[in-house]
């Protein structure tokens, strides 16, 4: 009989604690439950996470592929890294930055850290990135802005404290069920109240004692009509701020006024007013992609953490809290060398990137200058001929990223080596695939998004022709510098404890978490210096009285913005607006609950809205036509969509064909919550053009 074993669960970054158990034959997972000692979630977990543990529904990659003429073909490991090693060292030899990689949130730390090393110290590409980018990347600039270090100061230990729980932006209730019950006790109690910020009356807004419905994009204009009201009606902390902020008068002179704001936003002063009230008791600010993945998330992000200083709602029970959406986004911020060196160590830094180039044992003059474009800027150097190989690992680009139908064309001309767990979008355009081991089958740590590391272990063997991530990547390593990496396979304790060693004095200090700590506790947050601390609130005293922060002034910034309008707004020839968000039963891309999704995404579409278009539906589908694509859906009329916008689902591989690739100037976010689209007959084969010419079967002929 296998035995059970503590683990971390991999679906979401609430880092539930789990035990697993193996099959007694063969491979795979065959039992979950919550683990009830793990101090993270103390025995709670959601279905989602057991059932895509032990029963994912992908199609699995069960041995190296290497393209022959138009066909995948089997191939020996030996084979598919001499193509892949003999590929890349050939690139590298004409510039290293003809090669990008790009890693993802859902790779152990050690594994990020090490495709980090290889990247920028072992190939010394500026071209480095990470699918957390397209998710976390203008909360993580905001936080920086504010504090002068990247992740919430708040823990899930605030949440039963606060009493306003202001969720702006996100639906927990679909993507991190255990935070959301945390959240909703905390909310039912007598002075306590649940605000949802959303355009769509998600899961979440439904259990809300305040929905409020703006516009959508319009996150900043509102979040800046709320502080407007606060600064002219006095409701702010003037002793906060005086003592520990920069900046509050320059705020308050960009500030536009409440009621021009508050009608861009498209809600009246009276939710503004109420809003601004919330803010009066204890209050933690929840916000997520709906809030990020915009033009202005940057900026966004920033007027949240803006209230929250304004209020003086900083410190326990309060707070601005960006709720991470992969298991291991923090992880892959902090080991991965994406942005930052390993610790957040600044990347311009000369002495940490002396101490960086040091500790891998590499000339200093290969770590790139710059930390890259972004996905999407990738994406826009391999269109201009600038890169010729790209290394894709657990990520699925050709789904998950703006404009899929561009980024398909653009690594159809790269040589693409794919490494995954499951057959996706992205594998079919590989040139390579590196089969990787999965949840339940890999060794190694991650960190949720209140910064706890915890274990992750494997309780069953994987197939003799699947391998660790971090195998594979040493593998690679290994092949184009030999000093970089031993022979694989690797122990991830030793990978482990040479990136902690790099985090020590860095505001994300790891080095006083140790496998076995992690053995006899299960979770420790950062910033951890010795084997008997672990990081709490961030940036005050356990009483919430003495403040530093790591700026160069040691006090928090407050920080302006200024809204831009939509990227592509809509007009006569696209009259409405798309927004996309979670499924609950859903996973990222979908490569892991593909069953679950259909071949045709559906579009939610207000009833009301759906009357002007009945001419187009047949049988319930239609086509949605954006400026890059045209895709066949199912609508669903939905009263929580507002009036003259389609709500569409993330996870399904065909959206993301629609969806726009503008970015956010400062953090390099694409843009997915909003573009301009239109409804079309399903019977019409023509596609529309990229200046919006009017095409038959489409509202322009009526």
């Amino acid at each position: 009989m296998a035995h059970w074993k503590a683990t971390t669960c991999m679906r979401c970054a609430v880092g539930c604690g789990q035990h697993q158990r193996g099959v007694d034959e063969g491979y795979g997972v065959d039992k979950v439950r919550g683990n009830y000692d793990h101090p993270t979630s103390e025995g709670l977990a959601c279905e989602r996470g057991i059932r895509e543990t032990e029963n994912p529904s992908g199609e699995w990659l069960t041995e190296p592929l290497v393209r022959r003429g138009d066909t995948l073909r089997p191939a020996t490991w030996e084979t598919a890294l001499g193509v892949v090693a003999a590929e890349f060292i050939g690139t590298i030899a004409q510039d290293p930055d003809n090669i990008a990689v790009l890693g993802s949130g859902q790779q152990t730390n050690e594994a990020a850290y090490a495709l980090g090393k290889l990247a920028r110290g072992g190939i010394g590409t500026t071209y480095f990135d990470a699918n957390t980018t397209l998710c976390m990347a203008s909360a993580v600039t905001a936080y920086y802005d504010a504090f002068g270090s990247d992740a919430p100061p708040c823990t899930y230990d605030d949440i039963p404290v606060a009493q306003s729980h202001v969720v702006w932006g996100a639906n927990p209730a679909a993507a991190h069920p255990v935070l959301y019950r945390w959240i909703l006790d905390s909310a039912a109690d007598d002075d306590s109240r649940l605000v949802v910020v959303d355009p769509v009356e998600s899961e979440t807004a439904a259990d809300a004692d305040h929905h409020v419905q703006l516009e959508p994009g319009t996150d900043l204009q509102l979040a800046r009509a709320v502080l407007a009201r606060l600064v002219a009606t006095d409701r702010v902390d003037r002793d906060f701020i005086d003592a520990h902020t920069d900046g509050y008068d320059a705020l308050v002179e960009s500030l536009p006024a409440a009621a021009d704001a508050a009608s861009t936003a498209g809600v009246s002063a009276e939710t503004v007013e109420a809003l601004a009230t919330t803010f009066e008791d204890r209050t933690l600010l929840y916000w997520g992609m709906g809030v990020n993945q915009s033009t202005h998330g940057t900026g966004a992000a920033r007027m949240l953490i803006n209230l929250c200083l304004a209020t003086g709602n900083l410190g326990p029970g309060t707070g601005p809290f960006s709720l991470t959406g992969q298991a291991n986004s923090m992880g892959a911020r902090v080991c991965a060398s994406k942005g930052t060196w390993p610790g957040h160590r600044d990347f311009t830094d000369q002495d940490h990137r002396s101490a960086v180039a040091e500790a891998w044992g590499v000339p200093l003059n290969r770590l790139p200058d710059d930390a890259g474009p972004g996905p999407v800027g990738i994406v826009d150097e391999i269109n201009r001929g600038h890169i010729d190989a790209v290394w894709t690992v657990a990520t699925n680009p050709v789904a998950g990223m703006p404009d899929a139908t561009n980024v398909k064309r653009a690594l159809d001309d790269v040589f693409l080596v794919a490494q995954d767990a499951f057959r996706s979008e992205t594998v079919e355009h590989a040139d390579v695939v590196l089969p990787a081991a999965t949840w339940g089958e890999s060794e190694g740590t991650v960190m949720n998004m209140e910064r706890r590391v915890s274990r992750v272990t494997a309780v069953s063997d994987v197939v003799d022709t699947v391998r660790q991530d971090l195998d594979i990547i040493a593998a690679v390593g290994h092949r184009i510098d030999d000093d970089l990496f031993d022979a694989p396979p690797l122990e991830p304790e030793a990978v482990f404890d040479e990136l902690r060693g790099l985090t020590a004095g860095t505001p994300t200090d790891l080095t006083g978490i140790s496998y076995d700590r992690l053995d006899r506790e299960l979770a420790v947050r950062w910033p951890a210096p010795d084997e008997e601390t672990e990081g709490g609130y961030r940036y005050c005293d356990a009483d919430g009285e003495s403040w530093s922060f790591p700026t160069e002034t040691g006090r928090a910034q407050f920080s302006t913005a200024t809204y831009r309008g939509l990227p592509e707004p809509t007009d006569a020839t696209y009259p409405l607006v798309l927004t996309t968000g979670r499924r609950p039963e859903a996973y990222n891309t979908g490569v892991r609950t593909r069953d679950e999704t259909t071949d045709v995404p559906i579009a939610r579409i207000n009833p009301e809205t759906a009357g002007q278009y009945i001419e187009l539906l047949d049988r319930g589908r239609t086509v949605v036509e954006s400026r890059r694509a045209r895709v066949a859906v199912n609508l669903t009329p939905d009263a929580g969509v507002p009036t003259g916008a389609l709500w569409m689902d993330v996870h399904h591989p065909a959206v993301n064909e629609l969806t726009l690739p503008a970015i956010d100037p400062d953090s390099n976010e694409p843009n997915y919550k909003q573009c301009a689209v239109r409804l079309a007959s399903p019977d019409t084969s023509t596609t529309v053009t990229r200046a919006g010419i009017a095409r038959p079967g489409t509202l322009d002929d009526d």
